[in-house]
């Protein structure tokens, strides 16, 4: 397959560069859209994100170096590599909106509503209600910042780092390795203080259910508690909504670091 795209590289080279360069480019796009967060989505038909990758591919290829065609040492690795690094950055913006999840699955649980499952289209796994009105708040907060934009950037930013031709992916250069360690890291953290107003709430009810066991022993505390628990959980969410919104918000600016 190399060799005979080697004759038709020497046989049009002009159409055949552009027309390589442009298969990189949409490979690089393909691998961005399948992780990033909004364009990952299930709920978009498969052939809408093919066409925005081949229109992005027909507005980014005239700006991509094409200059180092020559030492390319092979098509498929090229193409491979490319939607490596384009994975690479849907991931690394995937990756805050697991915070936000994680803080969600801990209220799920704290308010007794584990049980309350519903089907994920996008990742194809049963996940909780809480953690889905999380994740669809967390996406329209990202959007609202001007998530999507980072993301363009970051993409572009990749074609200067790491050229479609390239055969070993820099990644000190590509993503600040440090920062994203720590984000990595800092999951279960910031998920932690985004469930921390609720999980208190809950604890301090779980002492008085208990100190009201011991007092009054003929009041069932047990099921009094699955009562309580979601009213309890329900109105913290609303009382402290603004309060993660500033939380989230700041968390998602931190975002632009990683690049």
């Amino acid at each position: 397959m190399d060799a005979i795209i080697t004759e038709l590289m020497k046989m049009f080279p002009a159409l055949n560069t552009m027309l390589a360069a442009g298969i990189m480019v949409f490979a690089r796009l393909m691998g961005f859209v399948r992780l990033a967060p909004v364009f990952n989505r299930k709920e978009i038909p498969g052939m809408v994100k093919i066409a925005l990758c081949l229109l992005l591919t027909i507005v980014i290829t005239p700006f991509v170096k094409t200059s180092d065609l020559t030492v390319m040492n092979s098509f498929v690795l090229s193409i491979f590599l490319n939607v490596v690094v384009g994975a690479l950055v849907g991931y690394m913006a995937q990756l805050i909106l697991l915070a936000v999840e994680a803080g969600a699955d801990m209220i799920n649980m704290q308010m007794g509503l584990s049980s309350a499952m519903v089907l994920d289209p996008t990742t194809s796994s049963q996940v909780s209600i809480l953690s889905k009105i999380m994740a669809l708040f967390g996406i329209l907060v990202f959007i609202h910042l001007g998530g999507i934009y980072w993301l363009v950037r970051a993409l572009m930013r990749s074609f200067e780092i790491f050229p479609i031709y390239a055969t070993s992916i820099p990644l000190n250069q590509l993503v600040n390795m440090d920062y994203l360690i720590s984000m990595s890291s800092n999951v279960l953290f910031m998920g932690l203080q985004i469930a921390s107003p609720i999980l208190l709430a809950t604890l301090g009810q779980d002492i008085i259910l208990g100190v009201i066991s011991k007092t009054a022993p003929q009041v069932n505390v047990f099921q009094l508690s699955f009562l309580f628990k979601p009213v309890l959980g329900a109105a913290i969410m609303i009382w402290i909504l603004p309060m993660l919104l500033n939380i989230i918000s700041e968390y998602f600016l931190s975002y632009s670091n990683i690049f």
